[in-house]
């Protein structure tokens, strides 16, 4: 590739709804500027941005990749983000690196959730943004009503630079709005060619037109004035007014085209060229200079010292890590040695690349604006800050969305459990929005991800990157025992044999621990010397092993208090054993005739969904056993706090994804210990006793 500016350069983020043909557009575009020699399709498997196994199997985008092609001097690195929910940190990684996002919408379906979610967190990165209204060429599509649409959902600030020729199978070509250029595209030859814009399109192309010039005049004082003394604008005041405009966000400019049958590419890059800002037009980073413990906004500039921010880690068996970033200000050079600002430590840089989807091609230098790997960092992570010893600063973090949904990870064969872990934490570094987590009770290995397909994707990448098969099943729900009421019992083991005997006798009064503690209280009111002193540990330490099970069904038991008051020995049969044994069967008794429990653990969920929804989440969270305990608005939601069971939790995620069409995300932590309502005591009991069995098989 040939050397570029910063202000050559475009870093443009291809974002929006699942489906609406984001990859297949990347796949277009790199095709028409020949940075490929074949248009790959998703069906076959041989696109240039779902290289991955899994994505190839699901024909949907899992990861964000990056893929550069050149368009009259100047370099486009178009990031393909996924548009499924469950993958959407990757989407969080993917806008970081990106000067302005493309949000596709279908020109058939319109505006979808994953349209409204993507505008969103453009708005929260304080990104600029263009809208491109994709297949145009497919029965039902109408561009028109997509754009009355998107102007009604996001504002005046939409504006329409390019315009359609024909509709449906009859969709032949595109109008540049600003230059009044029409192209028609040759269906044998696949290029476009110029023509004149059709007659009945010039009123419509006129008003797109003065919709331009009113946004562009909106942004600047001086073209303010000018509109309303001259009554329009030069097309070159447009483009300037266009480009600074999208860059602080104020003007969203909407192309349209087919990327599948390859209508309007040419027009699309000449926009990208002549509206999208470069990295020298995008808006200050916020950083924190650590010299001087300050705030401090830095602008793209190949000048200054070095600074680059990681934005993504690809975890690969055979290479090794390879960190993907995107330079702020200064050179990086292979070869060279850079300050990690985050850890606090130095990294040596080995070769570089540019990315294309997974082509890796050797590089010496990447500039201010650009977006390169490099491999084998040894401390570097997503999020980290890559600078100059003598200018360090730090950007801000990514956000990640919490994991929502849980499993358990069980090896299919018991020799795997190595590579699991080792799997999980190679994976952990490619994918910060899933956790892992071990539950020792259950001896179960738990990760936690958003959603079904998030946790599936994670299983098979652990059999096809590091060769471990396993099973993901619902995790074993922590369930606790006690007691309600309080017995007195005599705990008597008695053992006469030849030789030494065995000996040891307590009285013990069971009863619930009201203080809110958990742990079991111990106390000691022996007296007289009925229990010698050495023997009180022993019966202290017998009771601690005993509450591990309980009587019901082996689950541990808390809130527990044993009172020791009583008790006799044998001087020469007693022992610590005895003793220890004596209080086993006075905790067995005693547990038994103070009316044992079940408790399950109880969630506070903190559920956000528009208003609409609301009636169906409520009566949800009633049929799961759960409790509202109040509503609150929250910016444009609604906020549903409720408390529920554990056990009824872990599939929430699908349950609230498809009450909502995924408008609705949750929120929840342990809250405490609840009694088991009395329908569902015995179901519990049954299933303990299964595992048992099956154990002890």
């Amino acid at each position: 590739m040939k050397n570029y500016s910063t202000k050559n350069l475009r870093n443009v983020g291809v974002i929006g709804h699942s489906g609406s043909g984001k990859t297949t557009l990347t796949e277009a575009i790199l095709y028409y500027t020949k940075a490929t020699d074949r248009f790959g399709k998703i069906e076959e498997g041989n696109t240039i941005s779902d290289y991955d196994a899994e994505e190839k199997r699901r024909k949907i985008s899992i990861s964000t990749s990056v893929a550069p092609c050149e368009w009259e001097d100047v370099k486009i690195n178009l990031i393909d983000m996924p548009g499924y929910f469950d993958f959407i940190g990757e989407t969080f990684q993917g806008l970081r690196a990106a000067d302005v996002a493309m949000i596709v919408v279908s020109g058939v379906s319109g505006i979808q959730v994953g349209t409204e979610k993507s505008w969103g967190y453009v708005n929260k990165y304080r990104l600029p943004r263009a809208l491109y209204v994709n297949k145009l060429d497919r029965e039902n599509s109408n561009f028109d009503k997509v754009l009355s649409g998107l102007k009604e959902k996001f504002g005046i600030s939409v504006v329409p630079v390019q315009y359609p020729i024909g509709n449906e199978e009859n969709f032949s070509g595109v109008i540049n709005v600003i230059s009044r250029k029409a192209r028609i595209f040759d269906k044998k030859t696949h290029l476009m060619h110029e023509a004149d814009i059709p007659n009945e399109l010039i009123d419509k192309i006129d008003q797109c037109k003065n919709m331009i010039v009113e946004a562009v005049a909106e942004t600047d004082e001086a073209l303010l004035d000018k509109y309303f003394s001259e009554g329009t604008l030069s097309d070159e005041e447009i483009y300037n007014g266009l480009i600074n405009g999208c860059a602080k966000g104020e003007i969203t400019p909407v192309m349209c085209g087919s990327a599948f049958s390859g209508i309007g590419i040419e027009t699309l890059l000449e926009d990208i060229v002549e509206c999208f800002p470069s990295p020298a037009n995008a808006e200050p980073l916020k950083a924190k200079d650590l010299k001087n413990d300050s705030e401090k906004s830095i602008k793209f500039d190949e000048n200054a010292p070095l600074s680059a921010f990681v934005f993504k880690t690809i975890a690969d068996p055979f290479v090794g890590k390879l960190s993907l970033f995107k330079v702020i200000t200064g050179k990086i050079k292979s070869d060279s040695m850079v300050y990690n600002a985050n850890k606090d430590k130095s990294e040596k840089i080995g070769t570089m690349y540019f990315l294309k989807g997974k082509m890796q091609t050797p590089v010496s230098e990447i500039i201010a604006g650009d977006i390169g790997a490099v491999s084998k960092l040894q401390f570097t992570s997503t999020g980290d800050t890559l600078c100059d010893v003598s200018n360090p600063v730090t950007f801000e973090n990514i956000e990640f969305p919490e994991p929502s949904m849980s499993m358990a990870v069980l090896p299919k064969s018991k020799n795997d459990e190595d590579k699991i872990s080792n799997g999980l934490n190679k994976l952990l570094e490619e994918d910060p929005t899933f956790k892992v987590s071990r539950d020792l009770e259950n001896a179960e290995s738990i990760v936690s991800g958003l959603g079904e397909t998030h946790l599936d994707v994670i299983a098979c990448k652990l059999k096809s990157k590091f060769g471990a098969d396993v099973l993901l099943q619902t995790p074993k729900v922590p369930y606790r025992e006690t007691i309600k009421k309080v017995a007195d019992v005599q705990g008597k083991h008695k053992k006469q044999s030849g030789g030494h005997g065995q000996y040891g006798d307590v009285k013990i009064k069971f009863e619930p621990r009201l203080d809110g503690e958990d742990e079991l209280q111990f106390v000691d009111q022996v007296v007289g010397g009925v229990v010698p002193r050495q023997y009180i540990p022993a019966v202290e330490k017998g009771l601690k092993e005993c509450i591990q099970r309980g009587v019901l069904a082996g689950y541990p038991v808390i809130r527990l208090k044993a009172t020791l008051h009583d008790g006799s020995y044998h001087p020469v049969d007693s022992s610590e054993m005895a003793f220890k044994v004596a209080a086993s069967l006075a905790y067995k008794k005693g547990l038994m005739e103070a009316q044992p429990i079940l408790l399950e653990p109880v969630m506070h969920v903190e559920v956000l969904v528009p208003e609409y929804y609301m009636g169906d989440i409520i009566g949800d969270i009633n049929k799961k056993r759960g409790r509202v305990l109040g509503m609150e608005t929250f910016e444009d939601n609604q906020k549903i706090i409720a408390e529920i069971p554990q056990g009824e939790m872990f599939k929430y995620a699908t349950d609230l994804r498809s009450m909502t069409q995924a408008r609705g995300s949750f929120t929840m932590k342990f809250e405490r210990y609840e009694e088991v309502p009395a329908t569902e005591v015995n179901k519990i009991i049954d299933e303990a006793k299964k595992i048992k069995a099956k154990v002890e098989e």
